[in-house]
């Protein structure tokens, strides 16, 4: 089966800032990968590196079997980009915008275009200029789209886009993944990612931290019980069950936090008449937050 990212030693300096450090990651076809990480943790630079826009000071970065800053030429029309801070020609309308990338990528169907621009609700004869800072995105939608790429590589997708616009987009990249295509997707709204990613990559400080599937990861989050108890057990004894991060008690109701499976607590507290049991499910952030309290060290092997 074809990689169709696969980077080895991923290295990227600014002076003496190192944006990126030693980035070891393989990325399967047809799945859509989750790129986490806070403001500066080297999220935007390894996605330039993927779109050829920046050279790495050491290391590779294969896309397809090529290399992205040196054969980029090669990986144009298989790749569909939109960055971060997507900018447009304001003077040209949406459809001089499209047409002139269409024409970059060889051609493309312009009812492709077409299609695109209506799910989006663009009119693609405005001034790109005159759009909203929404409508604008939608333009780079549009243009990382049209051609059907084989891999779609998103730096903050959805940014300006209002929730109809949002949930639409959410629709899109499952479409996406669904016809054997694969995204590479970094955003800050976590909850889109969850809704969305197979799989998920955190970055922090230009280090890869983990990657794992997002369930394997929301399993593995502090997540939260409220236990109501007719004959309410000793603090310690609960204290003790592995797992148990912080028990706190309210008449015949204990609040109990715990990380990973909440088998072996259940198991423990089942002799104490349980009547009820109330679990908070954790989520991608709360998965998230945990790495960061945590401070996992980073990975010392690929991942996939």
């Amino acid at each position: 089966m074809e990689t169709v990212i696969k980077t080895r030693g991923l290295t990227k300096r600014f002076g003496r800032r190192t944006a990126l450090d030693r980035l070891d990651l393989d990325v399967p076809p047809g799945v859509i990968v989750g790129y986490l990480g806070p403001n500066g943790a080297g999220k935007t630079t390894t996605i330039r590196l993927l779109a050829g826009l920046i050279r790495p000071t050491a290391g590779s970065a294969m896309v397809f079997g090529f290399d992205a800053a040196d054969q980029y030429d090669a990986l144009q029309r298989r790749i569909g980009y939109l960055p971060g801070d997507f900018v447009a020609y304001p003077d040209l309308t949406g459809t001089q915008y499209l047409n002139y990338f269409a024409h970059l990528y060889g051609g493309v169907d312009r009812n492709r275009i077409e299609l695109l621009a209506k799910r989006f609700d663009l009119d693609l004869g405005v001034r790109i200029g005159a759009l909203s800072r929404g409508n604008r995105q939608k333009v780079g939608i549009v243009q990382a789209f049209m051609h059907d790429p084989d891999l779609l590589i998103l730096d903050e997708p959805t940014s300006g886009l209002d929730p109809l616009m949002q949930r639409e987009f959410r629709a899109l990249l499952r479409e996406t993944r669904d016809a054997g295509r694969t995204v590479f997707l970094s955003s800050h709204m976590l909850s889109e990612v969850e809704a969305v990613a197979d799989t998920v990559a955190i970055l922090r400080a230009g280090r890869l931290v983990t990657v794992q599937s997002v369930q394997a990861l929301k399993d593995r989050a502090r997540r939260r019980l409220d236990l109501t108890f007719a004959d309410v057990p000793p603090a310690a004894r609960i204290h003790a069950v592995p797992g148990v991060q912080d028990v706190s008690v309210d008449g015949h109701t204990v609040r109990v936090t715990v990380t990973g499976s909440t088998a072996e607590l259940l198991k423990a507290v089942a002799p104490y008449d349980v009547t009820n049991v109330l679990s908070h499910e954790a989520d991608l952030e709360a998965a998230f937050l945990d790495y960061y309290d945590g401070q996992e060290e980073p990975c010392s092997a690929t991942s996939s």
